[in-house]
């Protein structure tokens, strides 16, 4: 069995990392320190964006996307999220279920999106709906052909720049439905835009809706379909948390092992001390171990070795393990860069603010256990821990 990249997996991984260490590096500091970065700042990285064939790397060529596949994502994204700062998410990549528009809603809202001109954001969250979807209180209340939604969204990242928006509101009697909503649309307003730990390049405002019209060109998917969708986007984005926290966790090791290397102190260097060398042992074992298994989940989607119920288990199982371990492995990195290691300045303080959102966003840790007891009641243990077999 060869488990090595081939050409084209590796040239992918390289020019993702040059493209972080070029245009995303640099702008870390300065987007802590505004908490958020300009139009103008952003212009030449979004730029860059397309020059270098990264922007909407999960889309079809045929509509204008870069058509990788799920273990191709899972390499760009990993290098990406040696970004600090969220900068990761200046590469667009528009929500998977965005394949469902139609035809004329493809032209509308997904073409342009793969083309850099527009950008969108899923409104799912409510303030007493996160984890349990039954619920929802945002509804679209059927008007003779079209609709009436009212509700209010909270954590809708992106949502400060994003022109349109993919919201998932009840239709009566009908269940769960994503609508796709210009943002400029009457009734849509931005209520309001908390703060956060972290300073990323963009915001999770809260949206409220006003008795917003819409027709039934704005329903994606099919009435009723709301929950799937977003099921099916949960999956997805899962496979991406864990490739960008082994990106994020490696550079700070990277930093960690380099200062413990150079510090000396009591007349040797603080990485011949097992305080010191052990939590970083520690550190690489996890990364080690975090990559094989997201690298095998992502392999098993792309190979179609995979069926959607235990992908939603493996999904859930990466995600857990991952950011639990990328939160680890910082905390330890931290610890050994000491006062250094609490200085906004150094990648490892930046990370330790920022990684901790992805033990919660897209499915808490505790969620995620959830999910794999429930596939282990109903299938056992097998079909989420074995390796994957023909037939």
């Amino acid at each position: 069995m060869d488990l090595s990249l081939n050409a084209r997996e590796r040239e992918i991984q390289e020019r993702s990392r040059r493209f972080t260490d070029q245009h995303l590096l640099p702008l870390e500091i300065t987007c802590d320190e505004q908490d958020g970065l300009t139009p103008e700042q952003l212009a030449p990285t979004y730029a860059a964006v397309i020059a270098e064939r990264l922007n909407a790397v999960n889309m079809p060529a045929e509509w204008g996307g870069q058509g990788l596949t799920i273990f191709e994502q899972v390499l760009s994204q990993e290098q990406l999220g040696r970004s600090t700062n969220a900068l990761w998410d200046v590469v667009w990549r528009p929500a998977n279920v965005l394949r469902y528009c139609t035809p004329e809603q493809r032209e509308r809202w997904l073409v342009p999106e793969i083309e850099g001109r527009r950008r969108s954001c899923y409104a799912i969250t409510e303030a007493d709906a996160g984890s349990d979807p039954s619920t929802l209180a945002t509804s679209a209340v059927r008007d003779g052909d079209g609709f009436v939604l009212s509700g209010e969204k909270w954590y809708v990242t992106v949502g400060d720049v994003a022109d349109y928006q993919i919201v998932v509101a009840e239709v009566p009697g009908e269940g769960p439905t994503s609508f796709l909503i210009d943002r400029d649309t009457d009734g849509v307003e931005q209520h309001r835009v908390p703060r956060y730990m972290h300073h990323f390049v963009y915001e999770h405002p809260i949206f409220r809706y006003h008795d917003v019209r819409l027709g039934p060109e704005h329903v994606l998917g099919a009435v009723g379909e709301g929950y799937d969708l977003t099921k099916e986007w949960f999956m997805e984005e899962r496979l991406m948390i864990a490739a960008r926290c082994l990106g994020g966790a490696e550079r700070c090791l990277e930093d960690a092992f380099a200062y413990a290397t150079d510090r000396v102190q009591f007349g040797e260097r603080i990485i011949d001390f097992q305080g010191v060398s052990f939590p970083l042992a520690e550190a690489v074992a996890d990364i080690a171990a975090a990559r094989a298994v997201t690298y095998q989940v992502a392999w098993e989607v792309t190979e179609g070795r995979i069926d959607p119920k235990t992908l939603h288990a493996k999904a859930a199982a990466i995600k857990l393990f991952a950011s639990e371990m990328a939160n680890r492995v910082v905390d330890s990195c931290v610890q050994v860069l000491g006062g250094r290691g609490y200085m906004r300045e150094n990648a490892v303080e930046r990370f330790y603010r920022d990684l901790r959102v992805d033990r919660i966003w897209e499915g808490t840790s505790e969620i995620q256990k959830v999910v794999l007891v429930n596939e282990m009641r109903k299938r056992g243990t097998g079909p989420v821990a074995a390796w994957p077999v023909e037939g």
